[in-house]
């Protein structure tokens, strides 16, 4: 059995479906895990989530960690129920008006009291050791950030061999761009760093796509980027911007063309950010 199943039961459900003794739960053990005195803390963005947040929730529910966390919420703005949830599940929460993941992250950033920042995004689910597993590796001499991998959720348009297939090119090409460009295999689902150097850098709030690789690339200068391939980190999710260019295999088309179009810059290390998947150009900061 898959250890997300069980979540599965409210993804993709309206919040007036979701059964109170979940919610119950959840609450239950969210409190637990709640430190006035928090090494990291968990930051879960929403827009428009209501559908996903209370399993995203669930599964962080469950994490066995031994380090004291915090887990905060900020809504950005949402036209249905993520600030709801927050309520019933008793998570504190910020309500973010400007609409963007740079701006619903740099909320979270403001107001978060531990000492390393981890990005959840409130359509993924997490494996209960991904917390820990993420500030074992955050407590690495010389390390500046952390980035994990994450998987999609197999169903009938979606084959689970497909998913296999394109997961594990996409881990590789991922692979192979995080030698000289790491900035552009980080992915703001699955990333961490220190508060005190992600505050010094700041989030970019002018841009809607590219605000997780621009902050990595320019926390570059304060140490190395460390990436995650143990599946106690892998997450997994929806299918997001996957689904924009049509079917999956349109999907994969695309990428694999835009994969190929940049193989040199898995090769030569960049003076400038640019994300090749929404052309944004960072400055390096002095």
């Amino acid at each position: 059995m898959t250890w997300y199943k069980k979540y599965l039961s409210v993804y993709e459900q309206p919040l007036q479906k979701a059964p109170q003794e979940v919610i119950h739960e959840i609450k239950t053990k969210i409190e637990k895990l709640q430190s006035d005195t928090p090494l990291v803390s968990v930051v879960i963005i929403a827009y428009n989530e209501e559908k996903h947040l209370l399993a995203n929730l669930w599964s962080l529910s469950d994490s066995v960690c031994q380090y004291p966390m915090e887990i905060i919420g900020v809504d950005n703005d949402s036209s249905d129920n993520p600030a709801e949830i927050f309520k019933m599940t008793g998570i504190p929460y910020y309500t973010e008006y400007e609409h963007s993941c740079g701006y619903a992250r740099r909320c979270g950033l403001n107001h978060a009291r531990g000492k390393y920042y981890i990005c959840i995004d409130s359509d993924t689910m997490y494996p209960k050791k991904y917390i820990e597993t993420l500030v074992k590796t955050l407590e690495k001499p010389n390390t500046v950030a952390v980035s994990s991998l994450w998987g999609y959720i197999p169903d009938k348009q979606h084959p689970w061999l497909a998913v296999k297939i394109y997961e594990f090119l996409r881990d590789l090409h991922l692979f192979l761009q995080s030698f000289k460009r790491p900035e552009l295999s980080v992915r703001g689902l699955v990333f961490a760093y220190p508060i005190e150097y992600g505050r010094q850098v700041g989030y970019r709030v002018e841009i809607k796509r590219g605000e997780d690789g621009s902050m990595a690339f320019a926390l570059k200068k304060y140490g190395k980027i460390r990436f995650i391939r143990s599946r106690k980190a892998r997450a997994v999710t929806g299918y997001g911007t996957v689904g924009v260019d049509g079917s999956f295999f349109n999907s994969f088309k695309v990428r694999a063309l835009k994969a190929l179009k940049n193989t040199g810059s898995l090769f030569t290390k960049q003076e400038e950010y640019k994300d090749e998947e929404s052309n944004l150009i960072d400055k390096p900061q002095h």
